[in-house]
């Protein structure tokens, strides 16, 4: 027989009672074992227990929930006093209450919420059930996970005590609170004859055990026993819960033994005012004369089971924290199979069987309740998360960005993902990718799939290229929403006088007017304070009702997510039944839509619902902008954006961590995926952790707007810069010819050009040079192809550390996925740990003319900026609404550092022009336009949907890549 692990519930230092005392030879009445006095002391030490894990962690309470089925008087006695002492210890406890109608399919979904929810670490089932239906109680009580079976009734728990793992379960607090008494005597268990009467599942059952892992022979006697005196004059050690009252007689018992007493029976007694006494199930007086320790009845037993109670719930609280450590993670990777050739993306990412994504949440330190399954391998992870880590340090920050971009392609995502397979899989370190939401405009017209690429993906890549969870589809939704909205209330202000727009606004239910909460909103911003829709003056009618929109000045376009050039300019309302109200309008690409950008960087979703509300979308005939709470359509927006809102969870091809969230883009919206997903991902990894994301297009692009714009609103300070560059993209730099899409590539990109590629570098140094202007250490990742020289790839690694760059390092994640990156995980840690200073690019309150300027000048490289006649309008237009102090996101093609994009390297002696600008309010920034680009893309000749189809039988998607 195997030795026990002997880890008790709560261990109550011994007392003087009885220690060392020699029980065979007692000559006295037996000493009293006050249950009232131990629990006193057991509830002491736990109230510190308590106060020790909220210095651990202020927001922490140990949770507790008694489930209850009807109403019974003796019931609610019992869980009364749980509840006080629950309430006296520092335990969150709540009573769970069923009717006796309670099916039970109903206590068994009550069981699993409480099951489920991550703040009750102990769930107690009063019994007996209460219910006017039949229960199977053992299906019942083997409902209750048994990490929260407090009780101790489960048939694991059980199972484990038989089994003698008593540190891995809960022991029943009847039983534990007896051995607890015994401890109290100072007898030792070991070598001892002890004698259990009764074999109940709740006493007498588990109280064998519980004796027999300590060491003492022992017997249980129930009702087929022959010889019960016998058996139990033999007892050192004598347990007693049979339920009969004053059963066990004085005569049987052994001198000095120790007896617990464990029975609650109810005996005539016309000298009480109830007529009844309560009497133990051993005969009190006498057995009070021959043994040496005993607990009374009442004051002996019962107080230990609630004492005990209470201390499997602060057990079960002290596990959880100590398994549910942030940066505490427990993560297996997945070994990759490389292949040479390396195959297509879709081959690999076939290739390798995914984690179940609630195995991955659970290894990365993500609670069942806060996760949401989207089958089996996406998930979203809900935001009070980001309470329950909110005392936590953050990880370390890294932002992956490029060289100006090129058709040959720099591989940022890919650079992205290999180097979060390397910090994790290979360096076993905790990080997270963060990434954005791709479009699926792109994935089925020129640019295929956007998870990355060889064997440095996100998995599997048709869910993360097409639907994933909806996001898109509920921005494009919301979006759409917006523009009904306007068109509708301009048409219907256009033929309604206002008494009848206001009644329809306000319409009568039940003989009355009232307001809705939104439209309360708009009383307080006009200075109205009024509730009474029957008080307002015809003035204040005809404020209220008119939003007197300038059709010219709409700003909201509607989206869709397909690339149609087609939609780029469109009639509205030509249909008979509008009256002649039309206009001109255009449809955009529906990550170019402000609600993508409110997404991206919102921090709560009471942020988000004030920042959808903020979005301006046109001005009126005044000169007054119109938001969308003008319009009363921001809460509605609110609810169709509250799943979105959610990052979404799933995993690279090595079983590292992604969080895939929000997708705007980067010439146009700020390029960046989600604040949120950052923030949850920092406090998962942990201190020692790292969190990678990528910010989209080059350096001058979305690396500006990320630290410029994203950082101020999410408060973050990032570690590192992660340049990516590739020798093919700066020899087009230096110089290179034009690359046409399905030609083999002109010879200076595949052999040995060290000329063509120092030209080339200026464009690299000087985008370490504009991340070097925000203070942050800059590491150089060179991605290496099959055709680069080693020449070739150390002059990239020379010239860059000259320029400035904490380190250059040559990667091969693309062929050999983690592995590849190692020596850029290891350049990015001692990056992280070297000084930084980072600062802003410019102060919020300078004018925004001079914002502008900046940028252009010193990321850029322009000698100025010029201002159009509708850009100065607009500049003096937003001064005056107030909108002057808000950050600004350039939209500028991300084909060259200038306005032109066809001038490679580093353009320089030009004049930035700005045809206009316009306020994304919401979303909280300015657009300066620079040059006119498309915000909904056109299709090719060729589009990739050519390749992509569906296998019937196997419902597999074809052709991505």
């Amino acid at each position: 027989m195997r030795k026990p692990s002997m880890v008790q519930a709560v261990s109550v230092q011994e007392t003087t009672l009885g220690k060392n005392a020699d029980f065979q030879d007692q000559k006295m009445s037996a000493q009293i074992i006050s249950g009232k006095a131990v629990s006193a002391q057991v509830r002491e030490r736990l109230k510190k227990d308590v106060e020790q894990m909220k210095l651990q962690d202020p927001n922490f309470r140990p949770g507790l929930v008694v489930l209850q089925v009807g109403d019974r008087d003796d019931s609610n006695l019992y869980i009364s006093m749980k509840l006080k002492a629950a309430a006296e210890i520092g335990i969150n406890a709540t009573h769970m209450r069923l009717p006796k109608t309670a099916t039970e399919e109903e206590i068994l979904h009550s069981i699993t919420e409480v099951n489920e929810n991550s703040s009750v670490h102990g769930l107690i089932v009063q019994l007996p059930l209460d219910s006017i239906h039949k229960i199977d109680t053992e299906k019942v009580t083997n409902a209750v996970a048994p990490e929260k079976d407090v009780d101790g009734l489960t048939s694991i728990n059980a199972g484990k005590l038989a089994r003698g793992d008593l540190g891995d379960c809960f022991l029943p607090c009847t039983p534990n609170g007896c051995m607890e008494l015994i401890r109290q005597t100072g007898v030792s268990v070991a070598g001892k004859r002890a004698v259990v009467i009764g074999r109940s599942k709740i006493v007498g059952a588990p109280m064998h055990d519980l004796l027999l892992w300590s060491h003492a022979t022992v017997t249980t006697c129930h009702s087929k026993t022959t010889d019960l005196p016998g058996e139990v004059g033999k007892a050192d050690i004598l347990v007693v819960g049979i339920g009969k009252a004053e059963m066990v007689k004085g005569e049987w018992i052994k001198k000095g033994a120790v007896v617990i007493d464990c029975g609650i029976n109810h005996v005539p007694d016309e000298t009480k005012p109830s007529g009844k006494r309560v009497v133990g199930d051993v005969h009190y007086a006498s057995a009070k004369e021959q043994a040496g320790f005993i607990t009374p009845v009442p004051g002996g037993v019962g107080p230990m089971t609630v004492a005990m109670l209470m201390a499997n719930t602060v057990l079960g609280a002290k596990r959880f924290l100590e398994s549910h450590q942030p940066g505490k993670w427990n993560i297996s990777y997945t070994k990759l199979n490389l292949q040479k050739p390396v195959p297509s993306d879709i081959v690999i990412s076939r290739s390798c069987v995914p984690k179940p994504i609630d195995r991955l949440a659970r290894e990365v330190g993500l609670l069942s309740d806060e996760v949401e399954l989207y089958g089996k391998t996406k998930a979203k992870v809900q935001l009070n998360i980001i309470k329950r880590l909110q005392a936590q340090p953050d990880g370390k920050y890294v932002v992956v960005t490029g060289i100006t971009p090129t058709p040959l392609g720099e591989g940022k995502s890919t650079t992205t993902i290999g180097l979060v397979q390397a910090l994790g899989a290979h360096m076993k370190l905790n990080v997270f990718a963060c990434v954005r939401q791709p479009s699926q405009g792109p994935t089925f017209g020129i640019k295929g799939g956007a998870a990355g690429g060889g064997y440095s993906q996100v998995i599997p890549m048709e869910e993360f290229n097409l639907h994933l969870t909806g996001d898109i589809h509920a921005i494009t939704a919301a979006n759409n929403l917006v523009a009904a909205a306007i068109d509708a209330r301009m048409f219907h202000e256009s033929t309604q006088s206002d008494k009848a727009l206001y009644n329809r606004l306000v319409p009568l239910s039940g003989g009355q007017r009232k307001f809705s909460p939104i439209q309360i909103n708009r009383l307080k911003k006009l200075g109205i304070e009024k509730t009474d829709a029957s008080t307002l003056t015809e003035d204040e009618i005809t404020r209220f009702a008119r939003l007197d929109i300038d059709p010219s000045s709409v700003t909201w376009q509607r989206v869709l997510d397909t690339n149609d050039r087609f939609l780029r300019k469109i009639t509205i309302g030509q249909s008979p039944t509008e009256k002649g109200y039309t206009r001109e309008a255009q449809f955009d690409i529906t990550v170019a839509s402000e609600i993508m950008a409110v997404l991206a960087l919102t921090s709560s979703m009471e942020d988000m619902r004030q920042r959808l509300a903020k979005m301006v979308v046109a001005t009126s005939r005044s000169g007054q902008p119109i938001t969308t709470e003008d319009l009363g359509v921001s809460g509605a927006l609110t609810v169709l954006m509250k799943d979105a809102i959610k990052p979404n969870l799933m995993q690279t091809l090595e079983g590292n961590p992604v969080f895939v969230h929000a997708g705007p883009f980067a010439n146009i919206a700020h390029g960046n995926s989600s604040i949120l997903a950052d923030k949850i991902a920092l406090k998962l990894v942990g201190p020692e952790g790292f969190v990678v994301t990528e910010a989209g297009f080059g350096a001058d692009i979305g690396m500006e707007k990320f630290f410029n714009i994203k950082c101020r609103y999410s408060g973050l300070r990032p570690h590192v810069v992660v340049l990516v560059a590739t020798v093919r993209a700066l020899k087009m730099h230096g110089g290179g010819p034009i690359v046409t899409a399905g030609m083999p590539l002109p010879k200076e990109y595949i052999e040995e050009n060290l000329e063509l590629l120092e030209n080339g570098c200026s464009n690299m140094k000087k985008q370490i040079e504009n991340a070097q202007h925000f203070g942050v250490p800059v590491v150089v990742a060179v991605n290496a192809f099959k055709t680069d020289t080693e020449a070739e790839l150390d002059l990239i690694c020379s010239i860059a550390k000259a320029a400035g760059a904490f380190d250059a390092v040559r990667c091969s994640h693309w062929a050999e996925g983690g592995a590849g990156a190692v020596a850029l995980g290891q350049a990015v840690q001692r990056a992280s740990e070297a000084p930084s200073n980072f600062k802003f690019l410019y102060d919020l309150e300078l004018p925004i003319t001079d914002k502008i300027r900046i940028i252009a000048q010193k990321i850029y490289g322009a000698d100025d900026i010029e201002l159009l006649p509708e850009a100065q309008h607009k500049v003096e237009l937003y001064t005056k609404q107030g909108f002057n102090n808000l950050p600004i996101c350039m939209a500028k093609t991300h084909l060259s550092l200038s306005h032109e994009a066809d001038k490679k390297g580093v353009p320089t002696g030009y004049v930035l022009p700005i045809r206009d600008i316009r306020a994304s309010v919401g979303s909280g920034f300015l657009f300066p336009l620079v040059g006119t680009m498309p915000t909904i893309p056109g299709l090719p000749t060729r589009p990739c949907f050519y390749d992509i189809d569906l296998d019937p039988e196997t419902e597999q998607v074809n052709g991505l890549f």
